[in-house]
Parts: structure tokens; sequence; C-alpha cells
């Protein structure tokens, strides 16, 4: 299972605009729009959708995340694999997926 750590760096966790796009650090794929950001208890930007289904590549997380009941995909950049975190299926508003 895959853990993340987080050091208190995340400068756009709190950071809302109607425009933007993030990227992917690597390639500069586009990933998100700041339209899909909403706030979350997590210290990571957390979005309800990716820009297009081709954005991301997901593979199944083989065990739920012990701090969510909801089940997780791992999720790479659709154009360069470079890993980004996950979908927490189940954990976003309205029962969507959180990225």
């Amino acid at each position: 299972m895959a853990y993340c750590s987080w050091n208190g760096s995340e400068k756009y966790k709190d950071h809302f605009s109607d425009v933007g796009v993030y990227k992917c650090a690597k390639c500069g794929n586009d990933l998100f729009t700041a339209k899909s950001k909403y706030s979350h208890h997590t210290p990571w930007p957390a979005f309800t959708k990716t820009i297009r289904e081709d954005s991301v590549r997901k593979e199944i997380e083989t065990e739920p995340q012990e701090s969510s009941n909801a089940k997780a995909m791992k999720v790479f950049c659709g154009k360069c694999g470079n890993p980004l975190g996950h979908e927490f299926i189940g954990d976003g508003p309205n029962n969507s997926s959180r990225f």
C-alpha cells in the first residue's frame, strides 16, 4: 500500500480561483481545472474530476487507505506516468470521487 506524507509546504491547498489549470509538474499535461477544486480536510488540494478522461491513468489500489473507508485508485499523469496520488471513490461531494 502506498502512503503519502505532508511536509507543510503545499502552497495550493487553500488557493481557490475561478480560473486556472493544474498541470503535471513533470510534463505540463493538463490535469484539473480550478473549478473542480473544493475545500477538503486533507492538506492537499482536492478535485472532483479531471479535465479529460485521459488526463490521468488509474490503477486499482490493493487496500483501502487507513484514514478512509473509501476505496482508492492510484493516479498517474496520463501523458508521462508521473505519480499524482489517489482517487478516493465516494469520498467527494455528494459521494463523488475525490482526487
